[in-house]
This record gives structure tokens, sequence and C-alpha cells, in this order.
């Protein structure tokens, strides 16, 4: 499959792709809203009410996420007892972030209380980048390993042809750069929560959050195009 329509259609088809796109246009309007709000109050205005749409149509389209993280404890919680311990941390911190994401989207658009929204915005916030610590802990274990089975593939390579060296070398680069997408997502996706959880100048600036937020989406972009 060649074509780039396909890809896009089929990319925009999961939910993770119509995610990825409309965080995008989130992140995109932060940064449109920061550099247009001394010149162009108007235009920054216009940008602030499409940064605030995207982020509540993102809440919307993630009702339900936190039952990903249960079903991947269910299924398959890690292949050892330490990816098992790491796996149930991880996910059940970002069960939390999705969970109370949407109470804080009820919040925002007026179902709930709206002095909810600080106190569901904190927990959200807290579990989701508490989950992300033990996943890039895992991502981090795990393109160890694989340098490892690399270099062992590599020096083993005279009892095996060169084609099925080629191919065990190209199959673990391939699980290396889509592990790095996912610990460059999961740093920008931290910063971002950071930023609600203990407000501070560099967390919180318009620059820092457009750009954790590009990169983030990104990165998921990269890693749920199809191949």
């Amino acid at each position: 499959m060649n074509d780039t329509v396909d890809k896009l259609v089929i990319f925009l088809a999961k939910r993770d792709g119509i995610d990825k796109l409309v965080k995008t246009f989130q992140y995109v309007s932060k940064l449109v809203h920061w550099h247009a709000e001394a010149a162009h109050p108007n235009a920054a205005h216009r940008a602030k009410q499409w940064e605030v749409a995207s982020g509540l149509s993102r809440k919307a389209f993630r009702s339900g996420r936190f039952l990903t993280g249960f079903n991947a404890l269910r299924r398959n919680p890690g292949s050892t007892p330490t990816f098992r311990f790491l796996g149930v941390l991880a996910n059940a911190g970002e069960m939390v972030y999705f969970f109370f994401d949407h109470f804080l989207w009820l919040a925002r658009i007026g179902v709930l209380d709206a002095k909810l929204a600080r106190k569901m915005s904190f927990i959200s916030a807290f579990g989701e980048s508490f989950g992300y610590i033990f996943f890039i802990i895992i991502d981090y274990i795990m393109i160890k390993m694989g340098v490892e089975q690399e270099r062992k593939l590599v020096a083993d390579s005279s009892e095996k042809s060169m084609e099925e060296v080629k191919a065990g070398v190209r199959k673990i680069r391939e699980d290396r750069v889509m592990r790095l997408m996912a610990v460059a997502a999961n740093m920008a996706d931290l910063i971002i929560a950071v930023a609600d959880i203990e407000p501070n100048p560099f967390c919180n600036h318009a620059v820092t959050l457009g750009i954790s937020g590009l990169v983030s989406a990104w990165s998921g972009w990269y890693r749920n195009w199809p191949s």
C-alpha cells in the first residue's frame, strides 16, 4: 500500500490517528495565540478559541479510553515479573488519567460544576505523569535489551546466513525507532502534565507547551502511520 491518501484514510480512521491530528491543531493554535497576542489580538483570540475547542474535542474522543489500560493488564501485563510490575504501575497511572479526564471534560463544558475542573485536572495529570514515568522505564529497558540482542546477533553472524542477520538487525532497529518515538512523546507529555501538577515558568510557558505538544503529536503520527 503506497498511496498516501489510502494511508491517510486508514490513519484518520483510528482513534489515535484523529487524536494526533487534533492535537496538532491544538498546539499549533497555542503557538499562534502566543505569537499574535500582542500585535494581532483578534487573530490571537480566534487561535485561542481553536485551541480550546481542539482540547475539548480530544477529551470527547478519549471517552472510554481508560479501558485500554485495563485490558492490557487483563490480557498481557508483561512477559517477566519485572515487566509485569512496571506494566501494572504504568497502565494504572494511565487508567487514572483517562478516567478522571472524563470528569474534567464534563466540568469544562458545564455539565458538572466548573469548580471541579481544577481538582479533576490535577488528579488526571498526576495519574498521567505517574504512568509516563514507568512507560519510559519500560521502553528504556527494551531499547537496552535490543542493543544487546543486536550485538549478539552480529557476533554470531557466522552461524547464520547474511540475509537472516540483516533481517534480524532491521527488525531490532525498527523496534528501537518506535520505542524512541514513544519515549519522546511520553517525555513531552510529562512536561505538559507537570505544568498542571506544579505550575512553573518553564513548563507553563506557551512555547514549552506548544513544542512539547507538537513533539508528542508528531511522534504519534510516526508510530501510527500505516506502513
